[in-house]
């Protein structure tokens, strides 16, 4: 790691001034090019505390860069993750405030739901498909407080792997009988189709992103809770946003989920 803690609270505070204003900050990684990902992690577990000071309460985890071509553009080979906080969370059919983003963008996914708590260092798939209550569809409102979404590595990372809020349908189908791998997907923005996609762009099996996230927390001696929302990642490019739109997308055997994005 190249930053000493109290850098990376000083990095953490920027993080939480933009978020609070709305303004976003120039990437750290333009004045610090060698900064990495454990560099990120050490700014974000900063900011998710500062946060959690502040009453809200971790929920579940998001992941991010799940696809291939997302790691090649940020010159990776795994996933990251950052926590989802109840304040971001809504449900099918809500008006969600463009004014409260910064630049948002929107991605359909699969959330899983676990009924059983589930930990690292060894899970599996396997594991983790049977820890699982449910899949849920859902909807993942991207965000970033680095400007203009210059983003690298260390930047996202830090920036709770650019977490905005989820939207979750009310529904949990029940894990037997469905394979999360080929789940399809039809995602659409006011009625025109602009993306479709299948449960296997998410690391190959929503299951293997479950238990990676298990895995990649054992060391931090982080378990997975029962009851907590795991978003599995996007299974289309990322789509921006306007005031007015309305997003609907529809899953094979989970049904729809939508939201509307209002004025404010």
């Amino acid at each position: 790691m190249t930053l000493t803690e109290a850098q990376a609270r000083e990095h953490a505070d920027l993080l939480l001034q933009a978020r609070d204003s709305g303004v976003p900050i120039a990437p750290f990684t333009d004045a610090d090019p060698s900064l990495g990902m454990a560099d990120g992690y050490a700014i974000q577990t900063h900011l998710v505390q500062s946060l959690l000071d502040r009453g809200d309460s971790i929920v579940g985890y998001k992941l991010g860069l799940t696809s291939r071509p997302m790691q090649e553009l940020l010159g990776v080979d795994s996933p990251d993750f950052g926590p989802v906080f109840a304040s971001g969370v809504y449900r099918d059919g809500a008006e969600l405030p463009v004014d409260r983003f910064i630049a948002p963008r929107i991605e359909a996914e699969i959330a899983v739901v676990l009924e059983q708590e589930l930990s690292g260092p060894d899970c599996t798939p396997l594991a983790a498909l049977r820890a699982s209550a449910g899949l849920v569809a859902a909807l993942e409102i991207v965000d970033s407080r680095i400007e203009g979404w210059r983003i690298k590595l260390a930047d996202t990372v830090a920036d709770l792997a650019s977490s905005g809020a989820i939207a979750l349908s009310s529904t949990v189908v029940p894990i037997a009988g469905v394979d999360p791998r080929l789940v399809g997907m039809v995602f659409t923005r006011n009625g025109e189709v602009i993306a479709t996609g299948a449960g296997a762009a998410a690391l190959g099996d929503p299951m293997a992103a479950v238990s990676w996230l298990a895995n990649t927390l054992a060391p931090m001696g982080v378990s997975l809770p029962a009851g907590s929302v795991i978003m599995t990642g996007a299974l289309h490019a990322m789509c921006p946003v306007s005031p007015g739109d309305v997003f609907r997308a529809d899953f094979d055997r989970l049904g729809p989920i939508t939201v509307r994005m209002a004025n404010g």
